[in-house]
């Protein structure tokens, strides 16, 4: 980074933040939801391209990416935007013109550009999971609350109304009170519950050039300095622990989030996962088991994720549907069964002549729309930073105990395994020179 542009973000850190205007000096917005927004992007192809399509009818001034040739197609459909390949300086040139920042690159660097834009006082919207560390996702969500920003992490399933019908089934009492919960990805065969271990790669050895459109050492961000390679980007990146976590990474937000918010939870007492563990590859399959603390009226929640293997057992002992993907929800009373655009009530005899409660959740205008909003009036959000950061910590602690292999004690006040010190390493990391949370 240019002795310039740390200059500048100093000069800009310092300025005091009076009540109506934001920390970079910008005047705050009217109340009128009819204004566009000033958006900049982070990372425009994948997901990012997606969340550039939710934020498309707002005034998208700046477009960020560290391909170049991804980045020109996004600059084609805003021909006005200034590009960039690096978000920091986009951050300090743009800064006087921007309201909020959409991240989506890959985990590694989410927590580096959610803090910057927040710092500076900008709304954020983040990709799933929050961030690559549970630090990072701890220190996003206070940052937020800090600066009174609107925030959304992209569970985009969030906004479906089959997750609101559920979690009204659930909390309305119509499974009974709810000490169980188990959540299942990708299970596609009749085999063990814990498959056999298998094979999983090293970091490759050998030095393919860099593809001319790519800037590797800016897709590199934080990250420890390593060759470039295709097992890393454009994609793969997301089965290497140094840039992500996993299948269970990918995917424990979107379907914990139902678990997340029918039963209130927040932070789980202890986790224990078993799986493969490799100092390099992430986990081909992970079995988790969280236990949390009764909430209220609502008892103690023990929370089972598999992901890469069988069906759980209850499945077949229950005769539960066999669904790809599910959440199920064990009661007093009955179970509920859902994915992400059905649920099932069982057993269904049980159930025959059930009369459904009337909608207590309202429909959402859409998950990036809430976002929109939200920057422009009230600042109120469903997947807020401090919802989703509770999310992602629970997602990547499971991790945590997979790579120390202990039950963790979890005070998560403090952020501390309380019986294994050998976590610690697992819950934040050091940057590269250059590069500051």
């Amino acid at each position: 980074m240019s002795k310039e542009i740390t200059r500048r973000r100093m000069l800009r850190n310092t300025t005091l933040a009076g009540v109506g205007l934001w920390l970079s000096g910008r005047p705050a917005r009217g109340q009128s939801p009819n204004e566009k927004l000033d958006v900049a992007v982070v990372g425009v192809a994948g997901r990012g391209s997606a969340n550039l399509k939710g934020v498309s009818r707002e005034n998208v001034v700046a477009l960020c990416d560290v391909d170049s040739n991804r980045l020109g197609e996004a600059a084609k459909q805003f021909p006005k935007a200034k590009t960039y390949a690096d978000f920091r300086r986009m951050l300090d040139e743009v800064d006087q013109q921007i309201d909020a920042v959409v991240v989506s690159t890959p985990d590694h660097t989410h927590a580096l550009a959610g803090v910057a834009a927040m710092k500076a006082g900008k709304h954020c919207y983040c990709e799933k999971p929050l961030t690559h560390n549970i630090l990072e996702a701890r220190t996003m969500a206070e940052l937020a609350k800090k600066n009174q920003l609107a925030t959304q992490m992209g569970t985009q399933i969030h906004a479906l109304g089959n997750y609101r019908r559920a979690v009204e089934l659930v909390q309305c009492g119509a499974i009974g009170l709810v000490g169980e919960v188990y959540v299942w990805l990708g299970a596609k065969f009749d085999g063990p519950q814990k498959p056999q271990d298998v094979s999983q790669p090293d970091a490759p050895t050998d030095k393919p050039p860099v593809p001319k459109n790519l800037d590797w050492d800016l897709w590199l961000g934080p990250a420890p300095e390593r060759p470039y390679h295709p097992a890393y980007a454009p994609f793969k990146w997301r089965y290497w622990w140094t840039f992500a976590n996993g299948n269970l990474g990918d995917f424990f937000c979107h379907y914990c989030d139902l678990a997340f918010w029918a039963l209130k939870l927040r932070h789980p007492s202890t986790v224990e996962a078993e799986g493969p563990v490799h100092p390099e590859s992430a986990a081909r399959w992970t079995v988790v088991r969280q236990e949390y603390a009764a909430r209220g009226d609502l008892p103690p929640v023990t929370l089972h994720w598999c992901n890469g293997g069988a069906w759980p057992a209850i499945v077949k002992e229950r005769n539960v549907p066999q669904w790809g993907s599910s959440v199920l929800f064990v009661g007093s009373k009955g179970m509920l069964l859902s994915d992400y655009h059905r649920h099932r009530l069982l057993p269904e005899s049980q159930y025959a002549d059930f009369e459904r409660p009337p909608p207590t959740i309202p429909d959402s205008i859409g998950h990036h729309r809430e976002w929109i909003r939200a920057c422009k009036t009230d600042r109120i959000t469903t997947c807020n930073f401090d919802y989703s950061g509770a999310l992602t910590e629970a997602a990547l602690l499971s991790n945590v105990a997979l790579r120390t292999g202990e039950k963790l004690l979890w005070d998560a006040e403090n952020l501390k395994a309380t019986n294994c010190p050998a976590a610690d390493e697992y819950l934040r990391r050091s940057y590269r020179e250059g590069w500051t949370l």
